[in-house]
């Protein structure tokens, strides 16, 4: 048994919202409370520890996060940047160490924080003239490639766009470089494939990252290849952040045959729900809308299913044990999964099968009379607070008026809907505190807007800090083991040097841990 004193205990038990100790025991927490009820629980051999006043919290849990793709980017150049020129130059950086042939990957890059928009693909020529380059957007819905790589491709003026997706094209109809959603499919099979050790060795290092900002668990939505390599981490024991990874829609079919089912697994690795997207996103402008973009008339953005798929994907999973996450940004797109969920809710009452834990991800816009629906249906919002401060002057320019009911926490809430946060990252940084500052406050960390985004969708602080504990941990299954400090529940903790309730609510973003605690062990600490 372990004892730590001296330190002020945010339990999130409705009961005893704060403590002072906090007795650990075969990785789970025996005891929480004064210093002499904690005490009352010690065996011989208990070890003890002087918290020196430091605050304690549960462990953040990161409900959407694409682990594989960040700890891949960690090794990529990094293109958010203010500038287009800025981009260039790290492009050329990189260029100048690579031998000819090698391929140069980066990510990032927001056409909206540049005065020329889009790049192409001859401007990367120059950058790298002897390399293939590509380059991911930071809202992973569109890449930024050169002339080596389209030639790569074979994709030329005469080839047709895809399904759900588009080639960017100059004047004269020759692709200029921009691959808008499935387009991005085509420059996949041609890049560098990292080895299964490649992969266990970045996420081992990512999980260290994400120690480093209090998160000690994540539902994971990458790849297949991702799964095979936390699967070898967890055989060896070195895997000691906990995931439940979603299944992909392409391997649906092979996950039903073979037997799985959402919470298959132990408490460190799960599966999780499949994952299906409705749209695109913001960023480009796929995000699918009920009317078209502002001042751009002719665009309503891309959807990618509609409610009689997403219904049938969602009888074939629910049969199956398996539960939906699907992602939504436009309000048609939400609009098209709420009408498909209610379909699923009644097949499962007609069918005597269990209300699944299903989920919308992002739920970015909604259109006013939908706003009570999620709730109404006991569906999850996963939603990611932290776009709110990138994406809330895109949002004032494409979507005008509707982005009234854009990020809208609080009517969601109110609703009686469950929200659990994420980051989404490698989109924006996995850091829970800067999601939890753009939750309560609705505006960037600059203080812009004055007063927040529409600032009657704020958050308190302990409602924030909810999406990233009680609420990710309901989405998972977790909700009697997680998101809370209390007897019975998995130790899984968080230590500040400050008392989070007594900072500032624009300064919640320089919070950094002093250590995180992961199944009773201190997996990351300050002074390592």
């Amino acid at each position: 048994m372990h004892i730590i004193h001296n330190v002020r205990i945010y339990t999130q038990n409705p009961a005893s919202p704060f403590a002072e100790a906090i007795a650990i025991h075969q990785g789970h927490i025996a005891a929480c409370g004064r210093l002499e009820e904690v005490e009352a629980y010690e065996i011989p051999g208990t070890t003890r520890q002087d918290g020196c006043g430091a605050f304690i919290m549960p462990g953040l849990i990161d409900a959407h996060i694409h682990l594989q793709q960040y700890a891949e980017s960690q090794l990529m150049i990094d293109c958010e940047t203010g500038t287009l020129q800025e981009c260039l130059k790290r492009v050329a950086r990189r260029a100048a160490s690579t031998p000819s042939g090698e391929w140069i990957l980066g990510h990032g890059w927001n056409q909206h924080k540049w005065e020329e928009g889009f790049g192409t693909a001859a401007m990367l020529d120059a950058a790298a003239p002897d390399n293939p380059v590509y380059l991911t957007a930071k809202s992973l819905h569109a890449g930024w490639c050169n002339t080596a790589a389209l030639k790569l491709m074979g994709v030329d003026a005469n080839t047709p766009d895809p399904h759900g997706g588009r080639f960017g094209r100059d004047a004269r109809g020759n692709p200029d470089g921009i691959l808008f959603e499935s387009a991005m499919e085509y420059i996949e099979p041609f890049l560098p494939q990292p080895t299964l050790e490649r992969t266990a060795a970045a996420l081992e290092n990512a999980q260290q990252a994400l120690w480093r900002c209090g998160i000690t668990g994540v539902h994971d939505f990458d790849i297949p290849d991702c799964f095979k390599a936390l699967q070898n981490l967890h055989a060896n024991r070195l895997l000691k952040l906990r995931v439940v990874k979603s299944i992909p829609l392409e391997i649906l079919p092979a996950a039903i045959e073979t037997g799985f089912q959402t919470g298959f697994g132990d408490d460190m690795l799960r599966i999780g729900s499949v994952k299906l997207f409705s749209d695109g996103a913001l960023g480009p402008r796929t995000a699918a809308m009920l009317s078209p973009y502002e001042n751009n008339p002719g665009n309503s953005g891309m959807l990618f299913l509609d409610r009689d798929q997403i219904y049938e994907y969602g009888r074939q999973a629910a049969v199956a044990g398996i539960s939906l996450a699907v992602h939504a940004i436009g309000d048609r797109a939400n609009r098209e999964v709420l009408q498909g969920y209610a379909r699923l809710r009644q097949y499962e009452d007609e069918n005597r099968l269990p209300h699944l834990r299903h989920r919308m991800e992002h739920v970015q816009v909604l259109h006013p009379d939908d706003l009570p629906w999620i709730a109404r249906l006991g569906i999850t919002a996963s939603m990611q607070p932290i776009h709110l401060p990138s994406d809330w002057q895109a949002a004032n320019r494409n979507w005008g008026t509707r982005s009234e009911c854009a990020f809208a926490f609080r009517s969601l809430l109110n609703s009686g809907t469950v929200l659990a946060f994420g980051s989404d990252a490698p989109v924006e940084s996995p850091n829970p505190f800067w999601g939890i500052q753009a939750a309560v406050t609705r505006s960037t960390a600059e203080g812009n807007p004055a007063g927040g985004w529409y600032p009657d969708q704020k958050l308190t602080l302990p409602e924030a800090i909810k999406g990233f504990t009680t609420g990710a941990a309901f989405a998972a299954g977790y909700e009697n083991k997680l998101g809370r400090i209390m007897p019975g529940y998995l130790a899984d903790l968080v230590m500040l040097p400050q008392d989070i309730f007594e900072v500032p609510l624009q300064e919640l973003r320089s919070i950094e841990p002093l250590a995180t605690m992961v199944n009773g062990e201190w997996v990351w600490q300050e002074n390592d």
